[in-house]
């Protein structure tokens, strides 16, 4: 569905991504890890049409969409939840809702979908006429990503989903990803929390200073010294246990 083939991106000369490729199948729900800098949120801005790729190619549904502007991109299916949330602050959750499907002539369907999203979160239902900006953190992280579904996209893009929440709602962020999932979303996850990632989705690469160093297999890469003294911490041994 989606194939990255060498992209090189940056801000002006300032070069961020060296040469990624990387590949999303229909159905997938793929991480990309990395530390701080490594050019993950670079990769998903650039996906989605937000900075210019220098170099390489970004195809979906066999199209070359790598000069394609923002919103065509989110009309060919895509739909990028962004870092920080970035509701419209003084725009109701309803409003938030229509927001997200500004490209969609369908009425009817749409408020379908807002019906449909309301009752997958329940807290935005019941907040359906409240400001976004008076909402917690938790709940404005549900209502991007539920504003991101309202375009009906074949491929999600989430991008530190679980930044800043709670431990309890981190769970609950990656609950509602796995169920998205299972209705059979394509996503691409962007997660700094790499135990929670490596758990919910199947495949996964990571980046390091805008390249992709490894992947593999999500179990396989969780089970990986490499990985496991690098992101996880040293990995117990169940013999020097008290």
């Amino acid at each position: 569905m989606l194939k990255v083939e060498s992209l090189v991106a940056g801000y002006g000369n300032i070069k961020v991504l060296h040469q990624i490729s990387i590949e999303v199948g229909k159905g997938e729900l793929v991480a990309v890890l990395g530390a701080n800098g490594a050019g993950k949120t670079t990769l998903l801005k650039t996906i989605s049409g937000l900075i210019k790729a220098s170099a390489g190619t970004v195809r979906f549904d066999n199209a070359d969409i790598t000069r394609y502007p923002a919103e065509k991109i989110v009309g060919a299916g895509i739909s990028h939840v962004p870092e920080g949330r970035n509701v419209f602050a003084r725009s109701t959750v309803l409003v938030n809702l229509e927001m997200g499907a500004f490209l969609r002539q369908d009425k009817a369907g749409v408020k379908n979908d807002i019906e449909k999203y309301l009752a997958m979160f329940p807290i935005l239902g019941e907040r359906h006429a409240q400001l976004a900006g008076t909402l917690s953190g938790g709940e404005q992280q549900m209502l991007a990503i539920a504003r991101g579904l309202m375009s009906r996209p074949k491929l999600l893009l989430l991008d530190e989903p679980s930044m800043g929440l709670a431990p309890f709602l981190v769970n609950e962020i990656m609950k509602i990803i796995k169920e998205l999932h299972r209705e059979g979303i394509s996503i691409l996850l962007i997660e700094q929390n790499v135990h929670k990632a490596l758990k919910v989705t199947q495949r996964a690469y990571v980046m390091e200073l805008g390249q992709i160093r490894r992947h593999g297999k999500s179990m396989e890469l969780l089970e990986s010294d490499v990985i496991q003294k690098s992101y996880l911490g040293e990995k117990q041994n169940p013999k020097r246990r008290a």
